[in-house]
């Protein structure tokens, strides 16, 4: 399929991100916005998600990235819809830019879109853009110091994945200090402890993110 690409408005993110909330509430579609530094395993997350989802979801993904379309080519090469978002230089994604690309997507076909926000610890904390659950990607070769350095990104996250988390073996790396920090900012933050590349913790995290989204639904 022929990948949508658009490039993102910057007129402000007042009230769209409620107006997006209600649209999504009304078609019954759960949205996640996944934030992470560049390199962190954001896409490799969703595809392993993907994977897991896909039988029992409809699914959508946003790619946002500063140019390119690569990752949203992983994506398409799944058959799942994907609309590339290139932000042009920006730190990260608007609001007004998810309004105006879930247009591109059938909602009354789509249970759940997941965001892939622009690689950055800092600025995707400072905006919402619609979504349901937040979720942030620390990999361990990153660091056991970033929820100290960047607190913001880890107090108003739903849930923290600590990623290739299969390496940590070959890291000073104190995933514990990690969920102690984390949980210090912001108690009710889950913290699962995961690895792409040998399934460790993914059980966990898809019936974490099973509850929520059919906690939305029946909500509706």
């Amino acid at each position: 399929m022929k990948i949508k690409r658009v490039t993102q408005g910057l007129d402000g993110n007042e009230d769209c991100s409620d107006e997006i909330k209600e649209l999504l509430n009304k078609k019954r579609v759960y949205m996640i916005n996944i934030m992470g530094s560049p390199g962190a395993g954001k896409t490799s997350l969703i595809i392993k998600l993907i994977n897991e989802l896909k039988d029992e979801y409809n699914i959508g993904v946003i790619e946002g990235d500063i140019a390119g379309q690569i990752d949203a080519e992983k994506i398409d090469a799944l058959g799942i819809p994907v609309v590339q978002l290139n932000i042009e230089g920006d730190c990260h994604i608007e609001a007004l830019s998810i309004k105006n690309i879930i247009q591109y997507f059938n909602l009354d076909e789509i249970d759940l879109i997941f965001i892939e926000n622009v690689g950055n610890l800092v600025c995707p904390a400072e905006f919402d853009v619609g979504e349901d659950l937040k979720m942030a990607i620390l990999s361990v070769p990153e660091g056991d110091d970033k929820p100290e350095k960047y607190p913001l990104m880890f107090t108003i996250t739903d849930a923290i994945i600590i990623g290739k988390y299969d390496m940590i073996e070959h890291f000073e790396f104190d995933d514990n200090k990690v969920e102690i920090v984390t949980n210090s900012y912001n108690p009710s933050a889950e913290v699962f402890r995961v690895s792409t590349r040998t399934g460790e913790g993914i059980e966990d995290l898809v019936k974490y993110m099973k509850r929520t989204i059919n906690l939305k639904k029946n909500k509706h």
